[in-house]
């Protein structure tokens, strides 16, 4: 199949590119064919974000999504911010001493997955054609070396590589440009920053590792419109941050953000997240509820410093695919839509101009360098850095001190190169946490967790969590970190098991995947390689 502009993921990046590129071809009085795959088995399934939602790239692409039913229902009403001092304690903090980023007069508490649904029936009734369920699996590479579209993943292959009764081969998808939008750490986003040394003199990719839940609460503690964040306790060996955000319908959204910048290999940051709720702050809302809902999702936090030359020849790399988010704010959906116009902006110039595509189109670096999106990361360029330099504490005061009297200002960069997989230190030369036991009522285990999230897979396909070397986790992971995997993967994916040979062994229980990315960030050796499974496959979230 043939296309004018293929897009890969329907999150807020790829839809915004998707409405805005039809919005001005109709202008123009020009007809596009636009496609969108989305890999996860309807829109909105694999979204997951906290979120307090910005509409100032919302406003530019639809100023008048309030009469269109925009799903924003939920305005914030107070800020409430504490600093954790340990498992009992906290000092709730006066606005005026921290980060006016974490101000958020003017924003919504929303589920990010009902506004890319809404944002995906928007793009359709401008003629755009999305199709859920179709995983990207490669790039499709012209003879010139631009790329020249994408092809979907084989569906019923069995788990040694044959064909099932079920096999259909993967597409072509076919474009004269393609825009990547896979989120934070898409596989083909990888492959290309690699493969055209996009992040040539850039600081390296931080990331973070994102917990969600969806609580229904007791309605005389449910406070529409609150929102809560949190620093401190329990990351005493780790930077992050927590939230609890009270949206509609008696709603909490509550949730842990673990800095994988951290050294210690016996850190879990599933294990931090559920002591976390049993703090007051946290306690008091949630005592007598019920958990509705878990997900886990990687985030890109790098910012500015990290950022790629998002262009190369026939493609163009947006939202968190490229590394877009405000972390000062810990915000990127309307960072990552405005990616997606500026990048819509740049195709329609270029598919007006010229009918072959597969060029390198830099204008995007200039719309990019004169937006408002730049100045805004630029301004939030040390935020991330300050922490791992100074600690949560101090470098929470120089980051309060750099936007509230500087505006983000500051005449130098805080260089931040240390790679996050390069961090963990020996396990025998760190400390071993003892987290407690799950009571079931605030904190539960992991495969409870991952049923929340409805997430399946054909579990007679090849693993799509893809070993370099078979006998690295053993040998090395295991020998030197503990094996690290068995815990930062925050669905019980990776185990050690004694083999009937009285041996260890790695095994993977690749159908819990909630497809976070995390093993691909941090494991120490780089030896795991995320690719897609069969579209549909994952998570299902319903309103994330």
């Amino acid at each position: 199949m043939e296309f004018d502009v293929v897009i890969v993921g329907a999150g807020p990046a790829g839809l915004s590119t998707a409405c805005r590129l039809m919005q001005l071809a109709q202008e123009k009085e020009q007809e596009l064919m636009v496609c969108v795959v989305e890999k996860g088995s309807e829109v909105g399934a694999h979204i997951l974000s906290g979120a307090v939602f910005e509409t100032r790239a919302l406003d530019e692409l639809f100023p008048d999504w309030q009469a269109m039913g925009a799903p924003l229902n939920t305005p914030v009403k107070e800020d409430h911010i504490y600093y954790l001092r340990d498992e009992q304690k906290s000092n709730k903090l006066p606005n005026s001493i921290t980060p006016k980023t974490m101000h958020n007069d003017g924003n919504y508490i929303v589920s990010m997955g009902n506004v890319c649904r809404w944002l995906a029936e928007q793009a359709e009734a401008l003629g755009v054609e999305v199709f859920p369920g179709f995983a990207a699996a490669q790039v499709i590479y012209n003879d010139d070396g631009s790329v020249g579209g994408v092809i979907t993943g084989d569906m019923g292959i069995d788990h040694n590589g044959n064909h099932k009764d079920s096999y259909m081969p993967g597409m072509e998808l076919r474009a004269k440009y393609t825009v990547f939008a896979e989120g934070c750490r898409g596989h083909l986003g990888k492959e290309l920053i690699a493969k055209f040394d996009l992040d040539k003199d850039k600081a390296p990719q931080h990331y973070g590792l994102g917990f969600k839940e969806i609580w229904d609460i007791d309605p005389s503690k449910h406070q529409e419109g609150l929102v809560v964040h949190s620093a401190g306790w329990p990351l005493t060996e780790a930077s992050g941050g927590s939230y609890l955000y009270h949206g509609e319908n008696n709603q909490v959204f509550v949730g842990l953000i673990v800095d994988l910048h951290y050294s210690n290999p016996h850190l879990s940051p599933f294990d931090e997240f559920q002591r976390m709720k049993h703090h007051p702050v946290f306690k008091q809302y949630l005592e007598g509820g019920k958990r509705v809902s878990y997900g886990a999702r990687a985030i890109a936090k790098g910012g500015f410093n990290s950022l790629p030359k998002m262009t190369l020849p026939g493609a163009i790399i947006v939202g968190c695919d490229a590394g877009t988010l405000n972390f000062a704010k810990i915000k990127g959906n309307h960072t990552a839509m405005k990616s997606g116009l500026l990048a819509a902006e740049t195709l329609i110039e270029a598919l007006s101009a010229d009918e072959q595509g597969g060029k390198d189109l830099i204008i995007y670096t200039d719309r990019f360098k004169t937006s408002w999106l730049y100045d805004e990361l630029f301004k939030a360029r040390n935020f991330g850095a300050a922490l791992h330099k100074f600690g949560t504490f101090m470098g929470g005061a120089y980051n309060t001190l750099e936007q509230n009297i500087f505006n983000g200002n500051m005449f130098f960069n805080i260089a931040d190169n240390g790679k996050d997989h390069e961090q963990l230190k020996l396990a025998k030369d760190s400390v071993k946490i003892n987290y407690p036991k799950y009571d079931g009522v605030l904190s539960f285990d992991k495969l409870s967790s991952v049923f929340l999230s409805n997430t399946n897979h054909e579990e007679d396909q090849p693993c799509h969590l893809q070993l370099k070397d078979s006998a690295v986790p053993i040998t090395v992971n295991l020998a030197l970190y503990d094996e690290p995997a068995q815990r930062y993967c925050p669905a019980g994916v990776y185990e050690i098991i004694d083999t009937e040979g009285g041996e260890k062994a790695l095994q993977i229980n690749a159908q819990n995947c909630v497809h976070c990315k995390t093993c691909d960030i941090k494991d120490p050796t780089q030896n795991i390689q995320w690719v897609v499974p069969e579209g549909s496959g994952g998570p299902n979230y319903p309103n994330m």
